[in-house]
């Protein structure tokens, strides 16, 4: 099993302007001189976490990291104006840009699966390769298996319970929408008890065994609140994307390497979407992992993301970076 590198610290972070009120938040870490990944972040709301950095050999690797609008040190926090799927794709292009990066690896996990693979089909030529991890391919039917009656409640049934008691009975047909407008409503305590309720039910999903970190990081406030904000923003409008637009858009991957890893027991991301995934891209390589859930800190999970950032080294360590 291989072991996390080492924490680092960013050697430079920036805020840049997009549109709208946004400031979009990156910082670089690693090697300037390495081969240029970027990392996206899941949810959407989660924003990056010290760990992300740490799949990457540092002396090989210039590591990209950005926050997504509205959350983590982007600015203004919770802000959803503005605050789209296509505006995402556009910012990590503005990064590109901005950091005169010719082209990258992208790695996502999650939400940040879902972004690496509509950036790379709206912009293949700049993607060296893809390394997805818990990917979601935001159908309609990843969305009714979190938040429908019959998906991921019967198995967690009692997750699940806390998790409704928010939502009044005559609203249950649709939860994302009746969390989205208690989220918005002027009552601060209901607003945080909402979201609580919302980044604990993810939490209860997203490990093969509990974890007190992982919830305590998901429910602290400010995480909380830009997770649970953001996901009803976005899952309220399937995601800003046409039905099944990922695989109905895999032949624009089909020169790219990649890499899926996936948890066999992923509650968040049922280990079906990784091989409808894998089917529609046949370059790409699918590591199931036995003893798994979703996130990215268990450590078989783990294992394999830095074994694929190992492999990707060597494939491309002779190459002109940037």
């Amino acid at each position: 099993m291989l072991v996390l590198f080492p924490e680092i610290r960013p050697y430079a972070e920036h805020q840049l302007s997009v549109d709208g009120p946004h400031k979009i938040h990156i910082e670089e870490c690693g090697n300037p001189q390495g081969i240029p990944v970027l990392v996206c972040h899941g949810g959407p709301g989660c924003g990056t976490v010290p760990l992300q950095r740490r799949f990457f050999d540092p002396e090989h690797y210039r590591i990209v990291l950005f926050d997504q609008r509205g959350c983590g040190k982007s600015e203004p926090h919770l802000e959803t104006e503005v605050n789209t799927t296509q505006d995402l794709i556009n910012d990590m292009e503005a990064i590109r840009n901005f950091l005169n990066i010719d082209s990258w690896i992208v790695f996502g996990g999650s939400w940040g699966a879902t972004i690496a693979l509509v950036y790379a089909i709206q912009h293949p030529e700049k993607v060296k390769a893809l390394l997805l991890r818990g990917s979601f391919l935001s159908r309609q039917k990843d969305l009714d298996w979190l938040y429908k009656e019959g998906g991921a409640s019967r198995i967690f049934p009692d997750a699940w319970n806390e998790f409704v008691k928010h939502v009044p009975e005559s609203e249950r047909d649709d939860i994302v929408g009746s969390y989205a407008r208690k989220l918005g409503g002027m009552d601060e305590l209901a607003r945080m008890s909402a979201a609580k309720a919302w980044a604990s039910w993810e939490a209860h999903l997203s490990t093969l065994r509990p974890s007190h970190i992982l919830m305590d990081q998901l429910c602290d406030p400010h995480v909380a609140l830009s997770l649970a904000v953001l996901e009803t923003h976005y899952f309220s409008n399937r995601g800003f994307l046409e039905p099944n637009y990922i695989l109905n858009n895999m032949d624009k991957l089909q020169d790219i390497p990649g890499v899926i890893v996936h948890g066999r027991y992923d509650l968040v991301c049922p280990l079906e979407s990784a091989f409808a995934l894998q089917k529609a891209w046949p370059n790409a390589q699918l590591h199931v992992i036995r003893d798994a859930g979703h996130s990215a800190s268990e450590p078989g999970i783990a294992d394999a993301l830095m074994r694929a950032t190992r492999d990707f080294a060597t494939h491309f360590g002779s190459f002109d970076h940037c």
